[in-house]
C-alpha cells in the first residue's frame, strides 16, 4: 500500500507518522530492546489519547527485532520504591490509553515482547507476529507484584490457569504457541510483517467505520463485564451505502 507521510512526530526513540489514514508508532530503541523509559510511556499515552482525526486505523510495532521488552529496568534500579510505584501508574495510563483508542489498533511483533510489553500487545485489538515473535511475563524474577489491570488483560487472552502458569513459571511462549493460544491472530514471514501489517490495515479501512467502532466497543463492554442495550443496531449513513453498494454488485464507499 503506498502512501504519503502527512504528519510526524519524534520523541527521543519513539516516532508517529500519519500516512494517509494509518498512523503507525513506532519504538527505536535497538540496543535497549525498544525497553520504554516514562518519558515514552508519557508520550505513547499522549499519541493515543490526541490521535489526529484523520487517523483510520493505528499501528504499533518496534523497530529492529525486538516489540518491546517493556519498561526500562535500568531507569526503575534508580527509582525509590514511591517513585517506582509512580511509574508503574504511568505505564497503566499508556496502556490504557492503547486499550481506549477509537480506531481498530494492530500491533506488528517482529521479535520479543516481555512484561509491559506483553500486556501492551494485547492492548491492541489484533497482531500479527514473525517467527521471532516471543511473549513472557517475567515479573517474579524482579519482584514486581501485578495489579489487576494487568492481570485482567491476561486472564482475558489466556483464562486464569495460563495466566497464573506464565507468572509462576517465567516461561515465554515462541511464536507458534503463541499462535496456538490465540496470542497472535497471524504469523507470517519476518520479511513480510511490515507489508502485511499494511495490508491487514487496508482491508480494514474498506470496512465501516461504523460497524467497527461498534464492535470494538462492545467487545469492551464485554470484558468489563458491563451489560448495556443497545438503541441502534445501525448507522444510517454506512447503513444506507452499504445496502446499496450490495444491491448495484459495488465496492461501499463509506
Amino acid at each position: 500500500m503506498r502512501v504519503t507521510v502527512q504528519r510526524f512526530e519524534q520523541f527521543g526513540s519513539m516516532r508517529f507518522q500519519l500516512t494517509g489514514p494509518v498512523g503507525i508508532i513506532t519504538i527505536n530503541r535497538p540496543r535497549q530492546r525498544n525497553a520504554l523509559t516514562r518519558g515514552m510511556w508519557e508520550t505513547l499515552a499522549q499519541w493515543c489519547e490526541h490521535l489526529p482525526p484523520k487517523t483510520k486505523v493505528l499501528i504499533l510495532r518496534g523497530g529492529g527485532r525486538d516489540f518491546t521488552a517493556g519498561s526500562d529496568i535500568k531507569e526503575f534500579a534508580r527509582l525509590t520504591v514511591e517513585e517506582a510505584d509512580e511509574a508503574f501508574e504511568t505505564m497503566e495510563r499508556a496502556i490504557a490509553a492503547m486499550e481506549r483508542v477509537r480506531v481498530p489498533t494492530i500491533a506488528s511483533i517482529n521479535g520479543p515482547a516481555y512484561g509491559a510489553g506483553f500486556i501492551l500487545a494485547l492492548a491492541c485489538d489484533l497482531r500479527i507476529g514473525s517467527p521471532l515473535a516471543r511473549f513472557g511475563m517475567p515479573v517474579g524474577k524482579l519482584g514486581i507484584t501485578l495489579q489487576t489491570p494487568f492481570v485482567r488483560r491476561l486472564v482475558a487472552m489466556l483464562g486464569p490457569s495460563r495466566a497464573l502458569e506464565l507468572v509462576y513459571t517465567a516461561t515465554s511462549y515462541g511464536a507458534e504457541e503463541a499462535l496456538r493460544l490465540g496470542l497472535l491472530n497471524e504469523l507470517v514471514p519476518e520479511e513480510e510483517l511490515d507489508e502485511r501489517t499494511l495490508d491487514l490495515a487496508k482491508a480494514i479501512l474498506q470496512q465501516s467505520r461504523a460497524s467497527l467502532f461498534a464492535v470494538k466497543e462492545s467487545v469492551r463492554r464485554v470484558l468489563r463485564g458491563e451489560a448495556e442495550r443497545e438503541r441502534h443496531w445501525v448507522d444510517r449513513r454506512d447503513f444506507i451505502e452499504g445496502v446499496r453498494a450490495f444491491t448495484e454488485k459495488r465496492p461501499a464507499r463509506f
